[in-house]
């Protein structure tokens, strides 16, 4: 069911339903997993596809927002399985906005921290379509403050690192290692199969007592969480039976978690929107 999205006015401007033979790219951010974590120009550019491209850990509740003549199609990733390799992605989307006008290609968090938005766009330019970008939530900053954990703190932490622990060649980044030396914050995304070598690399800059946390498919109804140091971590992650998606947390703000509550859930209940 397509959900009324009001025709607001914010400057930059989503294009509307492309026209055959105008071919049209956004790359939308949807945010880190909880369906409202949704920026109002993405649920615009979600309405206004012909075509929608959408990944694995997108809220497929965020389709609800699209036409009912949209075509949805799956292109995400799912326990190592490719519906589509990352080339084929490319040409679908250049086929799709050739065929149909506006296609949108829904990813998650945003799509420019380790989404590969910019590689889509770029390889969309080169047959002329006009390319647009809508940013999202980023699960890196999201995933933290649902569970209270500030990234920065005055006297505690002056920086955050977030790096991807996988690189393209499928080795574990350098930059772990040179993370590791600072006394900044170290957000670790897709590095739950390289936990044991993040946790040497950390004990051999003497950080075996730092606080690590574990956020398993934060900000949505199956997270799940563990808390440790660099020395007790893997055995928490095997206790609580954690698995990714997830994001690791490193360093001692998450010793300045804060307690949440649900207030603000109640009182968004009784809201109109």
């Amino acid at each position: 069911m397509n959900k009324k999205v009001e025709n607001i006015n914010t400057g930059h401007q989503i294009p509307s339903s492309g026209v055959r033979g105008l071919g049209r790219l956004t790359v939308v951010g949807a945010g880190p997993g909880d369906v409202e974590l949704i920026t109002l120009k993405a649920i615009k550019a979600i309405a206004s596809a012909n075509v929608i491209l959408y990944d694995a850990l997108i809220n497929e509740e965020l389709l609800n927002y699209a036409s009912a003549e949209t075509e949805l199609i799956f292109v995400g990733k799912r326990k190592g399985c490719y519906a589509f390799q990352q080339a084929q992605i490319n040409e679908l989307i250049v086929a799709k906005a050739k065929e149909k006008g506006h296609v949108v290609r829904l990813k998650g968090g945003d799509p420019f921290v380790f989404g590969r938005g910019a590689e889509e766009i770029e390889y969309a330019q080169k047959f002329g379509l006009e390319t647009f970008v809508v940013p999202g939530i980023s699960s890196a900053i999201a995933v933290p403050a649902y569970q209270g954990i500030p990234l920065t703190k005055r006297g505690v932490a002056e920086s955050f690192w977030v790096i991807t622990a996988t690189t393209k060649a499928h080795q574990l980044s350098e930059d772990v290692a040179i993370a590791a030396k600072s006394t900044a914050t170290v957000v670790i995304l897709m590095g739950m199969h390289k936990l044991d070598d993040i946790v040497h690399i950390f004990s051999v800059e003497n950080k075996q007592n730092t606080a690590v946390a574990i956020i398993q498919e934060g900000t949505t109804e199956n997270e799940k969480v563990g808390f440790g140091t660099i020395a007790t971590i893997t055995k928490v992650v095997e206790e609580k039976q954690l698995t990714a998606p997830a994001i690791i947390v490193i360093g001692d703000v998450v010793k300045e978690r804060v307690k949440l509550t649900s207030v603000f859930e109640e009182v968004n209940q009784n809201l109109c929107l």
